[in-house]
């Protein structure tokens, strides 16, 4: 919370930022949050988060999928409705990511079986030869 103060209070008065300089303080804060959440776990249970697999493979599925719907809502913003473009890129956006990290094996054979319908989600990868 200090750091959003902080922040807010640093970034909004200058024009050039305005009010981005909020959300920008907001993505901070949220970033501190999640620092100090992880670092306790990691004293408290002694947690093992590989870096290649919680953040970097993450990162890159958030990447594809924004790339994605950036071009599919350009794609259909001169065709229809501003609205509608904007509905159907997030609905593109949710599946892209959702594809994304089952490519990039985000999560292991195991964790994917803790899903509702997780064994049958498994099958089908198999099948697939993605698992």
């Amino acid at each position: 919370m200090i750091v959003k103060l902080i922040l807010n209070l640093i970034l909004v008065p200058i024009p050039s930022i305005g009010v981005n300089g909020a959300a920008i303080a907001s993505v901070a804060c949220h970033l501190v949050a999640f620092m100090i959440s992880i670092a306790a776990l990691k004293r408290t249970i002694k947690l093992k988060l590989g870096v290649r697999r919680f953040v970097i493979k993450p990162i890159l599925a958030t990447i594809i999928m924004g790339i994605c719907s950036y071009f599919i809502y350009s794609s259909l913003l001169g065709i229809i409705t501003e609205t509608l473009a904007t509905i159907i890129a997030i609905i593109s956006a949710i599946i892209i990511y959702a594809l994304a990290v089952v490519v990039l094996h985000v999560f292991s054979k195991q964790e994917i079986k803790m899903l509702p319908a997780g064994k049958k989600i498994c099958m089908i990868l198999e099948k697939l030869k993605i698992y």
